[in-house]
């Protein structure tokens, strides 16, 4: 089985810089980032077979993880100073 990255990095390679930046000096989407990570482990490790779990559960992950995402996301797109 083919698994797709989702990684941030791969998700928006346009905002790989702010991301970084986001990470050293944002607690929030820190722990926004670190969340999205953790899920996204999950699933690839699901999808890939290494763990199993019913769909129902490995469909809650993945919508957990698009919801991450587009907290990130909106995180962002805001303008930031410096």
């Amino acid at each position: 089985m083919r698994v797709e990255k989702h990684d941030l990095a791969h998700e928006f390679p346009e905002y790989r810089d702010q991301i970084h930046q986001l990470k050293m000096t944002d607690q929030h989407f820190l722990k926004l980032f670190e969340a999205y990570h953790d899920v996204d482990h999950e699933v690839r490790r699901i999808e890939m077979e290494i763990e199993t779990t019913s769909d129902d559960y490995l469909e809650s992950r993945k919508k957990r993880r698009l919801f991450l995402k587009d907290e990130l996301y909106a995180i962002l797109r805001t303008p930031h100073s410096g």
